[in-house]
């Protein structure tokens, strides 16, 4: 039986003519970050992605995007091209797109995993639904979206306090209102010193710290420990994934809430961290394999009581940040921020990317993601 919220997929099936999938492309795209981004066990210089172009015999075409992230899901980004050209693709060619027609139960029979490579498909076939419907893809999803807008946050990850706080400023001059700082990367004492100094100077502006892994438990609690007047809004996922007895150990002895990133890979997961202690997630697309399943992820956090940040992956295009916003604008308990990463490519594959205005980033009014990608930059940015 279909979710209530998910009634909305279906509403119009009686009348319409199939949208059938004629093609599935899966073009590997490579684009320069502005500058490179450190974190925990890895440094990125460059977007190494997986595009998903599906088109249906009357023309209409829809994209979903998926970052390789081997440290988060296990994805390459040959292996995601692998994954779509000779497991996926085949069987979607010939099958109706409509969203009531869902095709993952057949998917996931043929590809065990691989949670980048579904959320790819899946995007693209609800982009190319909502442009054959003229329906936004929020609205494919929820009759009843929770919000228009989203306020993101910005990553702080330079090597002292002091480039922090000028790149901080800087972003609060255009519009920011929230960071995170990464932390797991330089010596404790020195994520411990940079804490205070950029809490001091952005006294009033919410911050958090994102360990990605990369503390020891010992490290973790002295880190809470010390940092705890700096009243941070959550720390995430300072211990190994798998860690969930570290984690209980954490939760009992701070008052600093902590979130959960790359432990949560299913709704089984979520249930998991909440009993360890966990006070939030951070749902990413990938992670869960696609819309619909970080989209039930946000329900359960709800009924669980657990705050959401919905994130992109560094960093992902205005296709995938579309996806993202969508998904925030979709869920209910939004109250850990929203992290968009095309604002850290120097350049995109769409025609207009994703801006910040007055502090936050709208919801796309187009029909599907509501961008229109630029095929010219893709064949640009293609990886031969």
């Amino acid at each position: 039986m279909l979710e209530e919220t998910e009634r909305a997929v279906v509403t119009a099936r009686m009348d319409r003519a199939p949208l059938i999938i004629r093609r599935v492309d899966a073009i590997p795209v490579a684009l320069p970050l502005k500058s490179p981004m450190k974190m925990a066990g890895i440094t990125i210089t460059k977007a190494e992605n997986l595009l998903v172009r599906v088109e249906a015999t009357g023309g209409q075409v829809g994209w979903g995007e998926a970052p390789s992230a081997p440290t988060m899901t296990g994805d390459t980004q040959g292996g995601l091209v692998a994954s779509m050209r000779d497991h996926l693709a085949p069987l979607l060619v010939g099958k109706n797109a409509w969203p009531d027609n869902d095709h993952r139960p057949m998917l996931c029979r043929a590809l065990v995993g691989n949670t980048g490579a579904h959320s790819a498909v899946e995007m693209a076939l609800l982009d190319l639904a909502g442009r054959a419907s003229g329906t936004r893809l929020v609205d494919v999803m929820t009759a009843r979206p929770a919000r228009r807008t989203v306020a993101p946050m910005w990553l702080l990850g330079n090597a002292t306090p002091d480039e922090d706080i000028a790149e901080a400023r800087a972003k609060q001059a255009e519009g920011y209102h929230f960071f995170k700082l990464k932390i797991g990367v330089k010596p404790l004492a020195d994520d411990i010193a940079t804490t205070f100094a950029v809490r001091v100077a952005l006294s009033r502006t919410p911050l958090c710290a994102d360990a990605n892994c990369g503390l020891t438990l010992d490290a973790a609690r002295r880190y809470l420990a010390e940092t705890s007047d700096a009243k941070l809004l959550f720390v995430e996922q300072p211990l190994g994934a798998g860690d969930l007895a570290g984690l209980k150990m954490l939760a009992r002895g701070t008052k600093t809430p902590i979130g959960m990133d790359e432990s949560i890979h299913s709704l089984a997961d979520i249930d998991a961290v909440k009993r360890a202690g966990a006070k939030g997630v951070s749902l990413k697309l990938i992670k869960l394999g696609g819309f619909r399943e970080a989209f039930a992820a946000g329900r359960l956090c709800e009924k669980l009581g657990l705050k959401i940040n919905v994130a992109a992956k560094i960093a992902e295009t205005s296709i995938g940040s579309a996806a993202a916003v969508h998904l925030a604008c979709a869920a209910p308990n939004v109250d850990w921020g929203v992290s968009l990463t095309h604002f850290y490519l120097a350049e995109d594959v769409v025609k207009r990317p994703l801006e910040l205005c007055d502090g936050a980033v709208m919801l796309p009014q187009g029909p599907g993601l509501g961008v229109e990608v630029d095929e010219a930059a893709v064949a640009k940015f293609t990886v031969r």
